[in-house]
């Protein structure tokens, strides 16, 4: 199996089953992801050396706009795509298989936890797994401890409150806040098309 057969599998919300060569690919690529976190995390980098190994981490060229402060976690790396202009902050997890896209402008918080992955509930295929996407919309803030649970988008210009837990899509220019997260209010601006 490659990579682009596999991230075609993942894009369709295929399931990952457990042992099979879906998983066992999921498993390989994730050591070689471990192996660029680890060397991300084991010193002082600058900016331009974080996102060179941002870059080998996604496989994709990273903007040079990204600011991200390590540590920086990430299990999967392959399905992780960021915007122009994102900034995140340090201790950040990101589990990226089921795929990632932050967007233009977004801000991540400290320690903030994006998922992908879901098992099954059938205790006889827990180890079964359901990849769904995350996308952070542009001009979108993440406060601090802020967890996005899989298949989540998080609208355009939206302001997600400290500790939250977003189990669920947030409208473009709201703010959410509480465990799970709920609409407070709109933000009072028009994020542009």
């Amino acid at each position: 199996m490659d990579l682009e057969t596999f991230l075609a599998h993942v894009d369709r919300g295929g399931r990952l089953v457990g042992g099979s060569e879906h998983h066992r690919f999921m498993h390989a690529a994730a050591q070689e992801a471990l192996g660029t976190v680890a060397e991300l995390n084991s010193g002082y980098r600058s900016e331009d050396e974080v996102r060179a190994l941002l870059s080998r981490l996604t496989g994709t060229t990273v903007d040079a706009s990204v600011v991200v402060f390590p540590p920086f976690y990430s299990e999967f790396g392959k399905n992780l795509r960021f915007g122009r202009d994102v900034f995140v902050n340090m201790g950040c997890r990101f589990q990226d298989t089921g795929g990632i896209t932050i967007e233009d402008g977004a801000l991540i918080g400290h320690g903030c936890t994006l998922t992908t992955l879901d098992h099954d509930m059938d205790p006889e295929r827990r180890a079964d797994m359901l990849p769904r996407a995350v996308v952070v919309g542009r001009g979108a803030w993440l406060g601090a401890g802020v967890t996005v649970v899989p298949g989540v988008r998080i609208g355009h210009g939206a302001v997600v409150g400290a500790g939250a837990v977003v189990t669920r899509d947030v409208p473009p220019d709201t703010v959410v806040a509480g465990v799970p997260a709920r609409v407070i209010r709109p933000t009072g601006f028009t994020t542009p098309p």
